[in-house]
């Protein structure tokens, strides 16, 4: 088996529990590191997780000489910033979607990375899981693909969480809506054109929900929807083609619920796929990557694609592009 891959963590954010240190627990990685910009937050989350250190800054994480991949989990403002410096260190990134705050910082993080040799991939932790991978394996039964359907709604946050902050790239597309387009582009394994977009404003600039319609040239239609003030939630990925569909109930939480709803010719059948983390096979994709060269199903054009077809989607609906956030202490 090959070695444990080695992390340092920016931040104490929820997600870094659910994401990375759960599944470490599994997998046999190391939390090396781990800086907050509260230390007893810091503190908090190592002792709880068994990260071996706590650094009283992030630039004290990245100077760390057995940290070899930085975990980034911070708002979505602070990703592109942060992603860089890690660069500038010289570490690989695991980075939380979205990769960037918009389309032009993604393509600077992404030249830094290449020009650094180093890997930096975007968090994109359904990909990997056997949901996903059925979901795209069933495509030739279905016939010919004519339609994608995403749809990513979710309850809303508390009203000072900085999903809800313009200045730190919130927003439901940033949040939700980032999946339901890159579902698209990956079971159309093409890009799209926004055809309309339609959004509402829950502050200046920033969408509560949205809603795009995609134009593949294959001629497949798509729709992504989003919504992040919702009564309850639903990911789901509904495709289309000339003998039938099928379904994913829960595409991106598949422990949650590992159904896909197939139909072909009339007959219809239930697959289950696993329950096991999303994020564990994600960080077992990882690993066998930095370790082995094997191949990992993102890559720096995917993430600069990706943050261009947001942008995309916000202009068709009047919004914004997310502004990029340059903080002004490093910690």
């Amino acid at each position: 088996m090959s070695s444990p891959l080695r992390f340092g963590v920016l931040g104490a954010a929820r997600i870094a529990a659910v994401a990375l240190a759960g599944p470490a627990a599994t997998t046999g990685d190391r939390l090396v590191a781990v800086a907050a910009r509260d230390r007893g937050r810091a503190g908090a989350f190592a002792a709880e997780h068994g990260v071996e250190r706590v650094h009283d800054t992030y630039d004290d994480v990245l100077a760390d000489p057995e940290v070899e991949v930085v975990y980034v989990p911070l708002a979505n403002g602070l990703h592109g910033r942060w992603t860089r410096a890690a660069i500038e260190a010289g570490k690989h990134v695991l980075v939380e979607k979205p990769f960037a705050s918009n389309g032009a910082e993604a393509r600077e993080v992404a030249d830094a990375a290449r020009a650094a040799g180093v890997v930096v991939v975007e968090a994109f932790h359904h990909l990997h899981h056997p949901v996903t991978r059925r979901l795209v394996d069933l495509l030739p039964e279905l016939g010919e693909l004519r339609r994608i359907e995403t749809v990513f709604r979710m309850p809303a946050p508390p009203d000072d969480d900085p999903r809800w902050s313009l200045d730190l790239a919130g927003g439901a597309v940033m949040d939700l809506g980032c999946y339901a387009l890159h579902l698209q582009r990956g079971l159309a394994a093409a890009e799209p054109v926004v055809v309309a977009a339609t959004g509402t404003e829950r502050s200046p600039g920033v969408d509560a929900a949205m809603t795009a319609d995609l134009a593949f040239a294959s001629g497949v239609t798509g729709r992504a929807s989003c919504d992040m003030a919702a009564d309850s939630w639903t990911i789901t990925a509904r495709v289309v083609g000339t003998r039938g569909e099928a379904t994913a109930l829960n595409v991106v939480l598949p422990h949650q619920d590992d159904r896909i709803v197939v139909t072909v010719d009339g007959e219809e059948r239930t697959e289950h796929l696993g329950t096991r983390s999303t994020y564990t096979y994600q960080l077992e994709a990882l690993r066998a990557h930095l370790r082995d060269g094997a191949a990992f199903p993102l890559d720096l054009d995917d993430a600069i694609a990706q943050a261009e077809l947001v942008d995309a989607v916000y202009a068709a609906a009047g919004f914004p592009p997310r502004p990029r956030t340059e903080p002004v202490t490093a910690s």
